[in-house]
């Protein structure tokens, strides 16, 4: 079968097979493509509308299973409204998660750990990015931990280039948009000696050579460190060393589509990881005993998604989502 007749045949199941559309969401629709500027072609646009009213009719479902107390979390449309669970789970890929370490997990001393942090309160994180069509979760959250290590060194918050970590750490193991870890982007700047800033390295949003100079480096780290997958460690970690990259489980549709609340999914995985985020902080809702604990996480998909880019994740819920799987920071000393 050539390339044409495979065409031919592609736009024929098309034709035959146009979805029956909902013309009460029309305006909704109209609203939608306008915000988020979303085009397409005559091809497409049934396909892409079809796709859209199965993700509103979810959003909406779960909305009103919240307001009956049937889950603690809601969600809302947002840029990725148009693309099926199927292409949704196509944009994460698999991060290998290491053996478990066998430190003793006692939580004594856990007293002196306060109960509550946000380190976007102290001036340690830089604003929401959007990572676009590229797979480069991974440095957003490395260049986070850099920079809160860098703020607490030197007092200034400076945001600091991602794409010169999806250019130049394939020689520690990275691939660009495809894949990578947080740990590996440490690996690069650990051995390069530094890093840009944002301002004379913008992020492009695809893979390109490597163009770093020295002469602009804004950053360097000493060393790096993996924390065990336990969430103690975690928090110990996130309350006396600042915002911790991690990798988590995101590839639920509930997580697509999150908009607030204390996020529990309960096919989450506790040891697969497929998407990487910067641990901001910690806490809990209603009273210390209610169970209500939560991590406060970074991620690099806009304002426009979560809580203005932000996400309370379940804490202390035998490591939901994989939270604690493979969290690492670097060190400057």
């Amino acid at each position: 079968m050539t390339p044409a007749d495979f065409l031919i045949i592609l736009c024929l199941g098309v034709a035959s097979a146009a979805p029956a559309l909902d013309p009460s969401l029309d305006d909704e629709w109209q609203e939608w493509k306008t915000r988020y500027e979303k085009s397409y072609s005559s091809l497409v646009q049934a396909q892409k509308r079809a796709v859209w009213e199965e993700n509103m009719k979810m959003v909406k479902m779960h909305n009103r299973e919240n307001g009956l107390g049937k889950n603690g979390f809601t969600m809302k449309m947002n840029a990725f409204g148009d693309m099926s669970h199927k292409e949704y789970r196509e944009m994460m890929t698999d991060i290998p998660v290491p053996a478990a370490m066998s430190e003793d997990s006692n939580q004594g001393g856990l007293s002196d750990i306060p109960k509550f942090k946000d380190w976007r309160r102290e001036g340690y994180v830089t604003p929401v990015r959007n990572q676009g069509n590229c797979g480069s979760c991974w440095a957003f959250a490395a260049a986070g931990a850099i920079e809160g290590q860098m703020f607490w060194t030197t007092g200034n918050l400076t945001p600091l280039s991602v794409q010169n970590l999806l250019d130049c750490s394939k020689p520690q193991g990275n691939n660009g948009c495809e894949k990578g870890t947080a740990n590996k982007a440490f690996q690069y700047v650990l051995h390069n000696k530094g890093l840009e800033a944002e301002a004379t390295y913008p992020y492009e949003g695809r893979d390109g050579p490597c163009r770093y100079n020295s002469e602009n480096s804004k950053a360097y780290i000493n060393e790096t460190v993996i924390l065990p997958p336990h969430e103690i460690y975690l928090q110990v970690a996130v309350a006396a060393i600042g915002p911790v990259s991690a990798a988590i489980d995101a590839s639920h549709d509930s997580f697509r589509f999150y908009s607030g609340g204390i996020y529990h999914e309960p096919n989450c995985s506790s040891y697969i990881t497929n998407h990487g985020v910067l641990v901001v902080g910690y806490g809990f809702e209603g009273n210390e005993t209610d169970g209500n604990n939560y991590w406060l996480i970074k991620n690099s998909w806009g304002e426009n998604w979560g809580i203005n880019g932000y996400m309370k994740i379940a804490k202390d819920r035998n490591n939901h989502c994989s939270i604690a799987s493979q969290a690492s920071y670097p060190n400057i000393f």
